[in-house]
């Protein structure tokens, strides 16, 4: 960028160079004009950020995810009351952080309750260099029945693979899927082969047509939540798409020799 700015200097032609020294202090106005309209522009964004609701919901069309191709990776029981989509980018550090922090609580207290079903979708964004290569080492777990185990693995390690720790992240990928137990061999000509990646754009489609605006975004029942959130959070929209669900619904949620009613109350001590 720099060179480009000096390169353009050099080629201005003497004469016009001459006349705008000449000028003096006057020929400064605009610039220092322009300057402090770039500056009151700075300040009234920086005031719009800081006063705009962090993690506001949105409502949204709860079967717009079922309306596409993309599959995503389900965890839990599929016919429970509510259901959850997650938006996530692998590289990107608030989506580790709500994997590290609030997930293990979500799966315990929720998923293996019965009470939501649980769909991660890839929406890898192009600010990071390796989450396409993340995308696709998760799917080729995915073919040997161990996604969920990889996403742990590649958010847990996030920061020795992704772009700021290496441009070739295929290393720390194949330790993880070895020390997973996957067929190596499979594993490597999947991953080599990009085998997934329309699988992976599937889901990336999905999160733009849904209006996704940044990672991590949930949908949960009917609200689309951004960012990364607390469990308390996180459940209290569960609780709320959970009194509107139908009864069935809840019913067909429940856990083997659970009641309905016992899958559709809310976690005890939350």
């Amino acid at each position: 960028m720099a060179k480009d700015r000096v390169d353009t200097g050099r080629g201005r032609r003497a004469e016009v160079v001459k006349k705008k020294a000449k000028g003096g202090s006057n020929s400064k106005k605009p610039f220092y004009a322009g300057i402090a309209v770039i500056v009151l522009a700075g300040i009234g964004a920086l005031a719009y950020v800081s006063s705009r609701p962090q993690n506001a919901a949105t409502t949204v069309d709860p079967n717009l995810a079922t309306a596409t191709d993309a599959r995503g990776y389900v965890l839990g029981n599929p016919n429970a009351p509510v259901k959850v989509i997650e938006f996530a980018d692998f590289e990107c550090p608030a989506c580790a952080q709500f994997a590290t922090l609030s997930e293990p609580d979500i799966k315990k207290r929720l998923i293996d309750a019965g009470i939501i079903s649980y769909t991660f979708h890839d929406f890898p964004l192009s600010i990071h260099r390796n989450t396409w290569q993340a995308s696709n080492a998760a799917a080729c777990a995915d073919e040997q029945g161990k996604f969920w185990e990889m996403h742990d693995q590649l958010f847990n390690m996030q920061d020795r693979w992704n772009g700021q720790a290496t441009r070739n992240p295929k290393a720390q990928f194949e330790s993880y899927a070895r020390a997973l137990g996957l067929n190596m061999d499979q594993w490597e000509t999947c991953y080599d082969a990009r085998k997934y990646e329309a699988r992976i754009k599937a889901s990336e489609a999905l999160a733009l047509k849904s209006g996704a605006g940044q990672t991590p975004t949930f949908v949960i029942g009917t609200k689309m939540v951004p960012g990364s959130i607390s469990f308390d959070k996180f459940k209290a929209y569960v609780d709320s798409a959970l009194a509107l669900a139908p009864r069935d619904s809840a019913a067909k949620g429940a856990a083997p020799g659970d009641t309905a009613a016992k899958a559709a109350a809310p976690a005890k001590g939350s």
